[in-house]
Formats: C-alpha cells, structure tokens, sequence
C-alpha cells in the first residue's frame, strides 16, 4: 500500500485517475463491478470487503477498541458486529487457559495475551 500510495496515488487519495486528477463519478465502483463480474462473485459488495477485513481483524485477537477504531466510529455496537469472529472460542481459550496453569507458569500467559 506505501509503494502503491507513493508510486500511484500520492498522499491525498488512494484511487486516481491516470492524469492523477480525482476518480470521477462512479469509476471505481464501476471497476469493481467488472472485477467481481470476472471472479463470478456477482453479489459482492463494498460493504462485504469492509466486513470481511474488520472480521479477519477480530479473528487475529484485535480488542474492541482496535475495531472501533478501524472503523472509524466510535460506537461499540457497530464494532460488536465483527466479534462473532471470535464466537465458540471457548475451547481454544480453555486449552490456552490450562497449559500455562498445566506448568504453574502463569507469567507464560501474559506473553499470548492481546490486552
């Protein structure tokens, strides 16, 4: 993304045109109807890519802070939504809870924890 953002874009837009003017109308969503169109994912949305990068954020231990602000907002309901990624992880969570106090060695869990 830096490369792309110094090469192509520069520092005030992620998109432009090819004469580095602004994208005009509708042009990039218009490229991502033919690219979804071409890898046969017809119904995807931009709403679906920022769900799925907030979900995987979640997935990899991102706390409910780093969501909101991810998401640029500062309600936790809108935030929440993306935790079901980590839903019925009790188990995992129980057998990372158990090894460290397997050992007696509790001082081992707060180098996994993501708080």
């Amino acid at each position: 993304m830096r490369a792309h953002n110094t090469l192509e874009a520069g520092r005030e837009r992620l998109f432009i045109s090819r004469d580095g003017s602004p994208l005009r109308g509708h042009t990039l969503y218009q490229a991502f109807v033919r690219a979804r169109k071409r890898v046969g994912m017809d119904n995807l949305t931009f709403h679906d890519l920022r769900h799925t990068g907030q979900t995987l954020a979640a997935q990899t231990g991102a706390t409910l802070a780093d969501l909101m602000k991810r998401l640029g907002r500062s309600s936790m309901a809108a935030a929440r939504r993306y935790l079901h990624a980590v839903d019925g992880r009790d188990q995992e969570i129980a057998k990372a809870l158990s090894e460290p106090a397997a050992h007696g060695d509790v001082a081992r869990l707060a180098k996994t924890s993501t708080m």
